[in-house]
């Protein structure tokens, strides 16, 4: 599963890599808008370092499952962590298989490169949208370009607090259509 907030025009932080224009989201009631709810769904929380690093910079870190971290470039968990995270790197399927061999079932996975590469990879099964009403004009897209297309079907939206649009949908799995190696249509690998 993934539950994550955007701007109306789909970024998951500015273009500084900042997600503090969260933070000047007006929130009276100081609700969480439904995400205590969502962690007892899950079991596990998988996200990326960067994603890491940013909820690393809240000071009082704000989960109580397990949280692994994947990466290609962390080698060591930072001082003060050791308790907190685990990390995972290889592909993305191994480390689905490695968390379920740990007794894992519902995972909640956060960061943007990291969903993309599930979703690509037919790993996600839900996604939860909070879109934001806010136009950033630039950042970093949850959506990067896909190389097919990916069916969702909706199945709840909400209006929360000061207009914030909460819509979940599940992922219709289907399957990559089989490309044939002789076919005219694919690049030649050999041109630059």
């Amino acid at each position: 599963m993934a539950y994550m907030a955007t701007s109306l025009d789909g970024y998951i932080a500015d273009r500084k890599g900042s997600v503090d224009w969260l933070n000047a989201i007006p929130n009276p009631d100081q609700g969480d808008y439904g995400f205590s709810e969502f962690m007892q769904e899950v079991d596990s929380i998988l996200m990326g370092s960067n994603t890491f690093r940013v909820v690393q910079s809240f000071g009082a870190w704000p989960y109580e499952k397990p949280v692994f971290v994947a990466s290609r470039s962390m080698r060591s968990i930072p001082n003060g962590f050791t308790d907190r995270i685990s990390l995972v790197a290889g592909a993305l399927e191994a480390i689905f298989i490695e968390m379920e061999d740990q007794g894992y079932q519902s995972v909640y996975v956060d960061g943007g490169q990291l969903v993309q590469g599930c979703l690509e990879a037919g790993l996600l099964h839900e996604i939860c949208i909070t879109r934001i009403p806010i136009l950033l004009g630039d950042g970093i897209p949850l959506f990067a370009k896909t190389e097919r297309e990916i069916q969702l079907k909706h199945e709840k939206t909400e209006v929360l607090g000061i207009g914030l649009v909460k819509t979940r949908y599940t992922i219709i799995h289907t399957p990559n259509p089989q490309v044939d190696p002789t076919s005219p249509n694919l690049p030649d690998s050999t041109s630059a």
